[in-house]
């Protein structure tokens, strides 16, 4: 088949059974195995012949594969993250965290930036990329993150401002930060997840005890001694864990708002000293 249009009605209704984006997905991999960007196939579709290669990235699709892992990447905020097997993938819901900083910061910004539990990268660079001016710390516990995120700084001309470590959440972390940001595994040991996520995505980024608070339990007590002065961390939390993790840190001396994603549901709260 030439025709790139049939070929994307055909993958887009193929890909219905096993996306919620099946349209997206199939223009994705069709630009992916044409070489160019998405916007420029949309522009002009007859301008290319249908490659070899998209069938196959069809079935991987088709077999639940990431579309992220596929293509090597997933555009977040105003950065593209490096992701690949074992490595987190960024979601557009995480965007919610930058929004809050952009909104409590302003241009200015803050100077220092630590993102704990940073996977590939995807808060720290993003924050990086809208204040020029701001140095980061990443922390993840996986060395393959830590690789993916560097990596990812050196692609993105960051690799000066940032450095990234192999740690345990903060725990023999020194100095002070004016930004702290993290998306920590949220999810409970019981819940099902979708098979794109369950049998791809590393399960030490996802699960977090029997009530998907385990993780906040151990980051909460040290964000007041890594805070600035008039600093503010920023966590991602699940849904319906906006009470539960405001409490916890409320306990800790802090006030609490929160903000929804583009869903409308609690995504991140603004930690500040109280």
């Amino acid at each position: 088949m030439s025709d790139v249009r049939a070929a994307l009605r055909d993958a887009a209704a193929r890909l219905e059974s096993v996306s919620d984006t099946p349209r997206l997905d199939a223009e994705l991999l069709m630009a992916h195995a044409l070489g160019v960007e998405r916007q420029a196939l949309l522009l002009d579709p007859a301008r290319y012949v249908v490659p070899a290669g998209f069938a196959g990235l069809v079935e991987r699709r088709m077999a639940h594969e990431p579309v992220a892992y596929i293509l090597g990447y997933r555009d977040f905020w105003t950065v593209r993250i490096g992701v690949g097997p074992g490595v987190l993938i960024p979601r557009p819901d995480s965007e919610a965290l930058i929004e809050v900083a952009v909104a409590h910061f302003g241009a200015e910004g803050p100077r220092r930036v630590l993102d704990l539990g940073t996977g590939p990268g995807t808060l720290l660079l993003a924050a990086l990329a809208e204040w020029p001016e701001a140095h980061g710390l990443g922390i993840d516990e996986s060395e393959k993150a830590v690789d993916r995120a560097e990596m990812n700084a050196d692609d993105l001309g960051m690799e000066e401002r940032v450095r990234f470590h192999v740690g345990n959440w903060a725990a023999g972390l020194e100095g002070q930060f004016d930004l702290i940001l993290c998306n920590p595994p949220y999810i409970a040991d019981s819940e099902a997840l979708m098979p794109d996520v369950a049998h791809y995505e590393p399960a030490g980024a996802l699960f977090a005890g029997a009530d998907g608070l385990e993780d906040y339990r151990r980051i909460i007590p040290d964000l007041s001694r890594l805070l600035a002065p008039g600093g503010a961390a920023i966590l991602e939390i699940g849904h319906t864990q906006r009470i539960s993790v405001s409490e916890l840190a409320e306990a800790a001396g802090f006030a609490v708002t929160c903000r929804q994603d583009l869903g409308g549901r609690d995504r991140a709260l603004l930690l500040t000293r109280a």
